[in-house]
């Protein structure tokens, strides 16, 4: 690859600036390796499909194999071949560093959601989540560096917690597992409170023919008091969502009496945990072991 020569080479003066210019502006790492020739076909010449053959060849040859396997499972994404990208990541995942597992998964949600995959998204939120109920989340560190349209900013135990609930609720949505669905709505929303999660937990009220209570879920964000309310797209949807309710006002639905008891009382449990969360405390809390039983309550 003659581009590739040009990069390799260790000129300097003025020539080596501009090859340092270079990989500044294309976002691209020097050298003349797999995992540097592949994102140079991804990212310079926009060729996805020679890119992810040299990810593969970076990825057997040991060169950044945990970037190199992100990377190429991201083009392969943006490829459809999501199913293609699941295999990748399930069979040379145990090559990355421990590091880099988080990542992994949650490029894995991503890759499931795309596929339509909702029983292994909702299994692997779970295991999200017993990370860290175990205060095995962010590698063990109170806090993690995230990074969005370019700019990184620090996410905590308790964004993340509710975060992942809020995923989990949407996959119990795409179930119409609606009475699941509003129970870890309403505690991502005690965690941290967020525009587009309410006008989720009002569409599943709205579900259960709960009008009243999903107007009261709506009107935050109505009224612009929590996060992410401040966006006119979300509070466009909850306004849509209380029309919805209005030809029926006042009717409702009990939920399932005994799955509402018990999954409230594992999620107070959470509360708790959230509260005193320290990296690695001990192993032998109880938390994990009772939220595992929404599998036989709330997942089926």
């Amino acid at each position: 690859m003659a581009t590739s020569k040009r990069r390799g080479g260790g000129g300097g003066g003025a020539g080596g600036e501009k090859k340092d210019l270079f990989h500044v502006v294309h976002k691209v790492p020097a050298g003349d390796s797999p995992y540097v020739r592949a994102k140079h076909l991804q990212l310079v010449e926009k060729d996805p499909e020679a890119a992810v053959v040299w990810f593969w060849k970076a990825i057997n040859s040991g060169d950044r194999v945990d970037s190199a396997l992100k990377d190429m499972a991201v083009v392969m994404k943006q490829q459809d071949r999501a199913e293609e990208a699941i295999e990748a990541i399930r069979s040379f995942r145990h090559l990355c560093s421990r590091q880099a597992q988080e990542s992994l998964d949650n490029l894995l949600i991503d890759l499931y959601k795309k596929c339509g995959k909702v029983d292994e998204q909702i299994e692997l939120l779970k295991q999200k989540l017993k990370m860290i109920y175990l205060g095995e989340a962010f590698n063990g560190k109170a806090t993690k560096t995230a990074r969005s349209h370019g700019k990184k900013f620090q996410v905590s135990v308790q964004q993340e917690t509710s975060r992942v609930l809020g995923n989990l609720g949407w996959a119990y949505m795409q179930q119409n597992n609606y009475a699941a669905a509003e129970l870890v709505y309403r505690k991502a929303q005690t965690i941290e409170p967020d525009a587009n999660r309410a006008c989720n937990l009002g569409l599943c009220l709205i579900k259960q023919s709960r009008h009243e209570e999903a107007r009261q879920a709506l009107h935050d964000v109505l009224l612009r008091r929590i996060s992410g309310s401040d966006d006119d797209k979300v509070v466009a949807r909850a306004e849509q969502l209380l029309h919805e309710t209005e030809p029926v006002m006042h009717t409702s639905s009990p939920l399932d009496a005994g799955l509402s008891i018990a999954s409230e009382e594992i999620m107070e449990r959470l509360d708790i945990v959230l509260s005193e969360w320290t990296p690695f405390r001990s192993r032998r809390l109880p938390v994990f072991e009772e939220i595992s039983t929404l599998r036989d309550q709330i997942a089926c």
